[in-house]
């Protein structure tokens, strides 16, 4: 009874504090009232091949070693408001290198890694970023020779720990106070050919990485992972929530299973997760081993998002891994909109997106912004803290907000009466591959410059392991047999598509189905008629 009682207490305490927290007005204020709480909790562990390898970050050295590396920057020459972009993977290394970004006050924008030349100078060009740091040479490619390659200002390397600049923390002016300046500009490929620049605040991350938190009902006692790159939008998210709850997670540079379980197995991992691939892919290890035997021992809970989770993964995640399983709702405009809790129904579980959370508003209105009826189907729209404050390109931002100051995501669903959300389709035409956004459009546009290409069509197609996969479907010009998967992908890399939009399947056809109207191309029935290709 008394050591129930004191648990009972110990999480009151610690919910108490992660909501006081969550009320920083800047990501370096929370960093500093973390440290100042916590100082020798770890805060991050490096996963490496070699277990002799791995290194550990707690918060008090966290907050320290930023400020020296902000210094460095700051004789570097970065300022308040200076554009700062980087390029690198999921390292101790690059969360130093953001937050000593934030403790500045300087506009940070992330650029996925492997993204290539087309998006990373497009991102460049568009943001006017003043420095840029990359990992140098990373699993086989040389970022620092392409941002030279793309003419990149200010390039440095910032992949291993001696690489940071260094210096004393006495030449920087006081930290910004002000959480609502655009500091972050993160990068998604939408539905256009172009990427757009979604600008965020540190409060708007602040309220969607709090949103995660306080719906799993995380302890001090759990390990998290990142196991996702950190210049996505979970990057700050996922690290939004082990500041508020104090405790650590292990980061894992690249995710490939099974190679990445022992990390964590020998890290203790109780929470992992990342999107519906990820689940399929710890599903499936799990799969290989005798029954009764857990592929993570210490997990209790998968969490994720970015892609749609049929309820039948939810359930086989239950079953076969003896662990929890909930599913959220993100977008890089809004990194956190709802998650479903660890305590809620299996049928909201497995069917749903779960619940917003306190001053989210969600909207569900018809094509002409008109609200339809409770539980209809219509468009989600959303207004709140943790939605984006629009694009770099102000045309993009009157596009996507109404009249009201409400998002409109593009997203089709509908608002049950206990408050989860159900998504039900995408007006978007945009493609969800392990919870990437891939823009359709950008891929149609270089496949017509073929030319053995007539025309084609991309589309998502429902994958198992991937949430969708990328078919190219195409009516061709040339002789018969000349188009194949293989000569298509050569193509695309060619033209500096990154590796992740390639098609995995391609269909040729006589004529691409069309309406008797304007000729649109009928994606729907190409999507009924390849889904089991």
């Amino acid at each position: 009874m008394s050591t129930s009682s004191t648990s009972s207490t110990s999480s009151t305490s610690e919910n108490e504090t992660a909501h006081a927290l969550g009320a920083s007005r800047t990501l370096w204020e929370l960093i500093e009232r973390r440290a100042a709480l916590t100082p020798d909790a770890p805060v991050l562990v490096q996963a490496a091949a070699d277990p002799a390898d791995d290194r550990t970050l707690t918060f008090g050295q966290l907050r320290d070693r930023c400020e020296r590396v902000a210094a460095g920057l700051y004789e570097m020459g970065v300022r308040p408001g200076t554009v700062v972009a980087w390029q690198l993977p999921t390292r101790i290394e690059t969360a130093l290198l953001s937050f000593a970004l934030a403790r500045i006050g300087a506009v940070q924008s992330p650029v996925i890694p492997f993204y290539r030349d087309r998006e990373v100078g497009f991102a460049l060009r568009e943001s006017k970023a003043e420095f840029f740091a990359v990992p140098g040479v990373w699993r086989g490619f040389d970022h620092t020779e392409m941002a030279h390659r793309l003419g990149a200002r200010g390039v440095f390397e910032a992949y291993a720990y001696d690489d940071l600049p260094d210096a004393d923390p006495s030449v920087l002016p006081p930290p910004p106070a002000d959480g609502t300046s655009v500091r972050w500009i993160y990068w998604t490929s939408g539905t256009t050919s172009d990427p757009k620049g979604v600008l965020h605040t540190d409060r708007s991350l602040i309220a969607g990485g709090s949103c995660l938190a306080h719906a799993l009902h995380l302890k001090v006692s759990d390990i998290g992972s990142m196991a996702f790159p950190f210049a996505h939008i979970a990057g700050p998210d996922y690290t939004v929530m082990l500041l508020l709850y104090g405790f650590p997670a292990v980061m894992f540079e690249q995710f490939a299973l099974p190679a990445a379980l022992d990390g964590y197995r020998r890290h203790g991992v109780t929470v992992a997760g990342g999107s519906t691939a990820f689940y399929s892919m710890f599903l499936a290890e799990q799969r290989k081993l005798p029954a009764g035997e857990k592929v993570i021992p210490t997990l209790r809970l998968l969490a994720g998002g970015g892609a749609p989770k049929p309820p039948e993964v939810y359930h086989a995640v239950v079953r076969e891994m003896g662990c929890q399983l909930t599913h959220g709702y993100g977008m890089t405009e809004v990194p956190m909109i709802t998650m479903g809790a660890p305590d809620d129904t299996p049928e909201n579980l497995a069917t749903t997106e779960g619940l917003p959370p306190e001053g989210m508003q969600i909207r569900v209105t018809d094509a002409e912004g008109k609200e339809v009826p409770a539980g209809a189907d219509g468009e989600v729209r959303l207004r709140g803290e943790a939605v984006c404050q629009g694009y770099l390109d102000p045309r993009q931002s009157t596009e996507v907000f109404d009249a009201d100051g409400f998002l409109i995501t593009g997203d089709l669903g509908h608002v049950k009466p206990t408050g989860h959300l159900v998504l039900t389709g995408r007006a978007k035409d945009v493609i969800i591959r392990k919870g990437e956004n891939i823009s359709a459009k950008e891929i149609e546009d270089l496949l017509h410059q073929h030319p053995a290409v007539g025309d084609a069509a991309v589309i998502g197609l429902p994958d198992a392991e991937r949430g969708e996969r990328v078919c190219a479907v195409i009516e061709q010009r040339g002789a018969p047999g000349e188009l194949t998967l293989g000569s298509i992908t050569a193509y695309l890399r060619g033209e500096g598509l990154s590796t992740f939009k390639l098609p995995e399947q391609l269909e040729v056809v006589e004529a691409l189905p069309r309406n008797e109207t304007l000729r649109k191309v009928l994606k729907y029935k190409l999507r009924e008629r390849f889904a089991e290709g």
